[in-house]
């Protein structure tokens, strides 16, 4: 019999063995695989997390009253009260305030599958009866989404499918840089899905070829074991000082590539100004930086004397750019590798995002697979994602976003499927806040996470081990049928089978389903990658065969890239799509909006929060992805919990700080400051800054009132977190600036 196959965030998988009995392994391809998958089928047969049946919440039931949200009960109730109850409340709500007042606030990451997609059946669906306020850019790099088009031309996606590629690197590179770090704990993932993790075999590769590597991060553990690794352990949100002393030394030291500035770039002038200090008194030399960066001039001024003599790449990580003022360290890190002239060489110049998640740098040719079509959205309003709790706290509120000035709108409905805000938003109180705001909020979803808990009607969906699906990501070489490996728990319902029952009540269900049940449209979606397979100049095997064997490999995959190659090799005929044509490193268009904080060249703004204006008994909190668990997926099951101490997440100090605060490793600790407070369990290492704590983030929210505080006994440090957008600009999530202090828990245990 042939085996079957499943796919997620974190791996493709083979199982084994069925019923109690079952379990998944890797890919025999997979050199590194990921740990996330070993407690997915676990999570997923656990009653006290799974959602059974269709649930509303009693406050609402009793007369819709919603200041007791996030702190109610729900009853359960059959699948038709439920639909009926949904499609009673849209209809409510698009009568009395119009399609703009409900926000479909759906995240991705639900499920690899091209089909079973929350978000694009719950959109597809809302399109068919007159749209819905929607969101832009991501939590994980909306500050890349919007500066990237000014300074590059390219957005981020396309940007991210041309970064050079791994072997390049190995072969050119003399020298790798990497702002944040770069690690295997974050390139576990991949947004559409994964067959390999190969991101730990490069990077062994590199240091075993001698090519030097330094480390600039708070913590040694965000690049990967890799020998001979050199680490900067900066202070948190200060690289765009270092980077601006380190292009300064090299100015000053005449190795400043000015024909490459000449050719390729515009605005240099300005920015030299202000480099030199000619425009605002203050040069950026390593004794300016030093202090800012807590590195002593002497290390500067070497690692600047190294990128002058070495072929280097100069690497940003995702992380460093959710921060206050994110888009600056993506600006001056590409500024930095212009001053050097090596953006376009093989292996050399500026990377974004390697480790971030597994395929970047992967060499591999991309291809357009088709998606489930959404349709089109008639409603023009959306929000930036991480704006949520501003637009519920002030509906009709302006805002400065890429340039505009825009409003809020007014938000009675929100619906939520297959994505967890109590994750990845910031400032959990003050979302609590923001979330008992609207009239009705629904959630799909298949665990009970804090989101679902907070819902007034709740409908129990599928997991990806419960449903036929396709894995095929662009950006991977392997095509994966995800065949139905458990039985649906309770009465949980496919996304697009609680969509096609929604329609039914709206009359549209010939519009959303097309005549197509779920077989017809995988069949749909898998001659769609015939086409596009038979273009490229191979063909896929017919759906039966394709879903017998499970597996199909890209055949002559292999593709190496340059980040901004051609445009380096000939700018005149390929001209970059910016106001000049070339890098902006100077950019007009960005000066004319006259933000406060966001200049019209790369800049060093101090953060709203860091330890260069620190009280002596302050930490600076960092939010690090775990290696166990996606996000906040999975957090309940088996991994996630192994990795506990005493209940609660795990955090990260060093063992002289610890004694500093009276903690002895496997204590439970508190973490608070004037946002929230939460638990956490102390585990000790040297390899991390003593001015810094490190708790990652995806415990799912607990908050208990002891002592008459709301605290979250879990560890979720978006408890903790600022709720503040990272510049006028971009509106990103400045997740990583927040200090804490911390001191041992003696309260209760349990």
């Amino acid at each position: 019999m042939t085996a079957k196959h499943t796919a997620a965030h974190w791996g493709a998988y083979k199982a084994v063995g069925e019923g109690a009995a079952l379990r998944l392994e890797p890919l025999s391809s997979d050199a590194n695989p990921s740990l996330i998958g070993q407690g997915w089928v676990a999570a997923m047969r656990d009653p006290a997390t799974r959602i059974g049946r269709p649930a509303i919440r009693k406050g609402w039931l009793d007369g819709r009253e919603r200041a007791i949200r996030c702190r109610d009960s729900h009853v359960e109730v059959p699948w038709d009260e439920a639909l009926d109850l949904v499609a009673e409340e849209l209809k409510r709500v698009i009568a009395d305030y119009g399609n703009e007042a409900i926000f479909a606030g759906s995240y991705g990451w639900a499920s690899t599958g091209r089909f079973h997609h929350a978000q694009s059946q719950m959109r597809r669906f809302l399109n068919t009866i007159g749209g819905f306020t929607a969101s832009r850019t991501t939590y994980s790099h909306a500050a890349a989404e919007i500066i990237f088009p000014y300074i590059t031309g390219f957005s981020n996606v396309e940007l991210q499918e041309s970064m050079t590629s791994w072997p390049l690197i190995e072969r050119h590179c003399e020298l790798l840089v990497a702002f944040g770090g770069i690690s295997g704990r974050t390139a576990q993932i991949s947004s559409a899905g994964t067959s390999e993790h190969e991101v730990e075999t490069w990077l062994q590769r590199i240091a075993a070829k001698g090519i030097e590597i330094v480390n600039i991060s708070p913590q040694a553990s965000d690049f990967s074991d890799a020998e001979g690794a050199a680490w900067l352990p900066i202070r948190p949100g200060s690289d765009v000082a270092l980077m601006l002393a380190l292009a300064h030394e090299i100015h000053a030291q005449g190795r400043t590539d000015r024909a490459f500035l000449e050719r390729y770039t515009s605005g240099w002038a300005g920015f030299e100004a202000y480099l030199t200090g000619r425009s605002d008194g203050v040069a950026k030399t390593p004794a300016w930086a030093a202090p800012l960066c807590d590195l002593p001039v002497s290390a500067i001024e070497a690692l600047a004397r190294q990128l002058m003599t070495k072929r280097s790449m100069i690497t940003v990580t995702w992380g460093l750019q959710r921060a206050d003022h994110g888009e600056q360290p993506i600006w001056m890190g590409l500024t930095l590798a212009a001053v050097l002239g090596q953006i376009g060489q093989p292996g050399l110049g500026f990377g974004f995002g390697y480790g971030s998640v597994t395929p970047v740098g992967r060499p591999a040719r991309f291809l357009s697979w088709p998606s489930l079509p959404q349709g089109r959205n008639p409603v023009s309003a959306r929000i930036p994602v991480a704006r949520i709790a501003d637009m519920l706290l002030h509906p009709g509120a302006p805002y400065h976003f890429d340039g505009q000035v825009c409003h809020y709108p007014d938000i009675k409905l929100v619906w939520w499927a297959g994505g967890n805000p109590y994750h990845h938003h910031q400032d959990l109180l003050r979302l609590e806040e923001a979330w008992c705001r609207p009239e009705t909020v629904i959630v799909t979803e298949h665990s009970w996470t804090a989101t679902a808990r907070r819902a007034d009607i709740v409908l129990p969906a599928t997991s990806p081990l419960e449903r036929a699906d396709i894995m095929v990501n662009k950006r991977d070489t392997r095509l994966i049928f995800m065949e139905p490996l458990l039985t649906p728990f309770g009465e949980a319902k496919n996304d697009h089978q609680i969509m096609v029952e929604l329609s039914r009540r709206f009359g549209t269900e010939a519009a959303f389903s097309e005549g197509r049940d779920e077989e017809a449209w995988l069949r749909w979606l898998w001659a769609g990658c015939g086409q596009v397979a038979e273009a490229q100049g191979f063909s896929l095997p017919d759906f039966d065969s394709f879903r017998a064997t499970g597996v199909f490999a890209c055949p002559d995959s292999e593709e190496t890239k340059i980040v901004l190659g051609d445009f380096v090799a000939d700018p005149e005929a390929k001209p970059l799509a910016t106001e000049s044509g070339r890098i902006t490193i100077g950019n007009q268009t960005i000066a004319a909006m006259a933000l406060p904080d966001c200049a019209g060249h790369p800049c060093w703004y101090e953060p709203a929060e860091w330890l260069g204006a620190a009280e002596p008994d302050q930490l600076h909190l960092i939010t690090p992805q775990p290696l166990t668990r996606l996000h906040a997926q999975l957090d309940a099951g088996p991994v996630s919990q192994a990795g506990k101490v005493n209940g609660h997440e795990a955090c990260t100090l060093h063992p002289e700080t610890a004694a500093r605060f009276g903690i002895a490793a496997g204590e439970s600790v508190l973490i608070e400051n004037s946002r929230g407070a939460c638990l956490a369990g102390a585990v000790l290492s040297e390899g991390i800054r003593k001015d810094c704590i490190a708790l990652p983030t995806g415990a799912w929210l607990d908050l208990q009132e002891i002592d008459g505080r709301l605290i979250d006994v879990s560890g979720n440090p978006n408890v903790l977190t600022l709720d503040k957008g990272c510049s006028g600009l971009s509106q990103g999530n400045i997740a990583h600036t927040a200090l804490v202090r911390i001191s041992r828990w003696d309260g209760p245990k349990d």
